[in-house]
């Protein structure tokens, strides 16, 4: 069997680059690494990437004439929270100045921080406390999840979420409303509820992002259909209601009809955008790990995901423009689908 570097491409050097999905994943991957092969080493890693990154992404830019820790805490008191200002995207264009014009093109390419981004790394720092038991770890995760909960949901009747806000969370870039963003905040919030090692009560947020999940969730893009396969997947081992792990599987099974019956899975790799389908290949494989009458119900899709995970698994498949392009996230999620259970597994908790 082939070692995980020569699997994954993933060694026991930490990536120079800061983009926070990224690092999530990588985080992550580290902690299944470590479950699967008992080496300590992977552990260190991961936790040496969430240094790395809270002092990277949760201060403010080297150009920008702003220093020190984007919550405006002191040095002693950021160390103690990195994550009470939320984390920057760690995008190479700095973000947009106030009142400056829209570029929908170059907006992809600025600063600022997504709340997608963000549930992802409350993830990843909860699945590094429940695999270490340090309980700062979700106690950070938490601090951030209420942060991002009071600066991107506004409004009353009906309450509305931002999709992309400013470094310093005082403005919106982008005023829209992702379309799983509640959903991203409602499972990934009831599983740091489910931790509960200290930190802000995050009840009040659990009812928001509840109240705003909205009726169709179904979406034909791969990375979307993968993250309702993976909500499904957790809420399903939270014990959350069936009827809403059922809501989250009906509209997967009606983005993936769509998805497969399109053009998009017969186009050559110079076409694609691999992140976006290692997305769904990661999703299945969650589903594969679900109880047997929903990988029943599923199964003439289960195939797609070694066939995605092959697809760019393929050096020349690799060499294409789309791939070098988005290289980091490529590559880290070319990791997450050969070995996903660092990022799908929920670990133990330590005994009370």
């Amino acid at each position: 069997m082939l070692g995980y570097a020569e699997r994954t491409g993933i060694t026991g050097e930490l990536p120079q680059r800061r983009y926070l999905w990224t690092d999530a994943f990588a985080v992550c991957n580290f902690i299944g690494f470590h479950h699967d092969t008992g080496d300590p080493e992977y552990l260190e890693l991961a936790r040496r990437l969430v240094d790395r990154v809270h002092h990277t992404l949760g201060r403010h830019r080297a150009d920008d004439p702003r220093q020190g820790w984007i919550s405006g805490l002191s040095e002693q008191d950021g160390e103690a929270h990195p994550t009470a200002g939320g984390l920057r995207i760690g995008k190479p264009l700095r973000e947009r100045e106030p009142g400056a014009p829209m570029d929908e093109r170059l907006e992809w390419e600025r600063d600022g921080q997504y709340f997608h981004y963000l549930t992802k790394w409350m993830h990843a720092l909860d699945q590094l406390g429940r695999s270490t038991h340090a309980p700062e770890l979700n106690r950070w995760a938490r601090e951030l999840a209420d942060v991002a909960h009071r600066r991107f949901v506004y409004g009353v009747h009906p309450r509305r979420m931002y999709w992309k806000l400013s470094i310093d969370l005082s403005r919106p870039l982008v005023a829209s409303m992702g379309a799983h963003d509640p959903l991203d905040g409602f499972v990934t919030t009831a599983q740091l509820l489910a931790t509960h090692s200290g930190g802000p009560d995050l009840r009040a947020a659990l009812g928001d992002f509840a109240a705003m999940i909205g009726g169709s969730l179904a979406t034909a893009d791969p990375l979307g259909i993968g993250g309702l396969l993976v909500d499904a997947h957790r809420a399903a081992r939270l014990r959350l209601d069936r009827a809403f792990v059922e809501q989250l599987l009906d509209a997967a099974e009606q983005g993936l009809r769509r998805y497969v019956d399109g053009p998009e899975l017969h186009a050559p790799a110079a076409h694609r955008l691999a992140f976006r389908e290692l997305g769904l290949a990661i999703g299945l494989s969650a589903i594969a790990a679900m109880e047997p009458v929903v990988t029943a119900r599923f199964a003439r899709y289960l195939p797609l995901r070694d066939e995605l995970s092959a697809f760019w698994s393929r050096s020349d498949h690799r060499r294409t423009r789309p791939w070098i392009e988005h290289a980091d996230i490529n590559d880290v999620m070319l990791a997450t689908s050969l070995v996903p259970d660092g990022f799908l597994t929920l670990f133990a908790l330590p005994s009370r």
